[in-house]
């Protein structure tokens, strides 16, 4: 009974993330890419970069030679062993689709390709993050050691956690953790009960039902954070 009860909130979470996530951003990819150029010679191999976007960020890890290994849900690869089209740029469908299959790859992709057209930040997480930042070189191997296909969870494995492990060794989203703290209060307020019920059940009429996994060992199990 309680692993039923992990799962289903875990499962109101994810879907709740998806709404946040994707709500602005195919408005925001799928209208008219905007034209911009990148200078990558101020990049170095093994460079965190971030894309901010209108409700989150994108992150990459940049690999030389105008490449950036990032991790992008995608239900292509699940549906096709042709690479020649599983490389090509990964549109909002096949993104939503991979998100609601649990399913993506670290794929690599141009500086211009990864960016869309936003604008990019170098390092930044530098400054709030606890460990210090591993040797470029060694961060830049990591990175192609992951790529291709892989599980994907918006809360528990995302495009943040996969920079964070490859730049500081630890898999850290802090995104999934601000948005975590904010369903908190929601759920802790005895007046946003009927509110948090009423969210959740109207993400899952938007959003459907989705197959219910374990959270990965390498995270906080879901049991401590809500007793948190």
């Amino acid at each position: 009974m309680k692993n039923t009860v992990m799962d289903l909130v875990s499962f109101l979470l994810d879907k709740l993330f998806l709404l946040a996530h994707f709500k602005l951003f195919s408005v925001t990819v799928e209208g008219n890419k905007a034209a911009a150029s990148y200078d990558v010679s101020c990049f170095q191999r093994g460079d965190l970069l971030e894309v901010p976007r209108t409700l989150f960020v994108h992150f990459g890890i940049y690999l030389g030679e105008d490449r950036v290994a990032h991790m992008m849900p995608d239900i292509l690869p699940v549906l096709s062993d042709d690479t020649s089209l599983s490389q090509k740029v990964v549109t909002n469908k096949r993104l939503i689709l991979g998100v609601l299959t649990k399913a993506a790859s670290v794929r690599v992709d141009t500086v211009e390709d990864f960016a869309y057209g936003g604008s990019i930040l170098t390092n930044h997480m530098d400054q709030s993050f606890k460990n210090q930042p591993l040797p470029n070189e060694e961060v830049a191997r990591r990175a192609e050691k992951l790529v291709g296909a892989t599980p994907y969870s918006l809360l528990w494995n995302n495009c943040e956690h996969f920079v964070t492990y490859c730049r500081y060794g630890t898999p850290v989203s802090f995104q999934t953790d601000k948005f975590c703290e904010i369903v908190k209060m929601v759920i802790r307020d005895q007046r946003s009960v009927l509110a948090s019920v009423l969210l959740g059940l109207m993400s899952i009429l938007c959003l459907g039902l989705g197959p219910s996994t374990s959270l990965p060992s390498i995270l906080i199990p879901f049991s401590l954070w809500m007793a948190s």
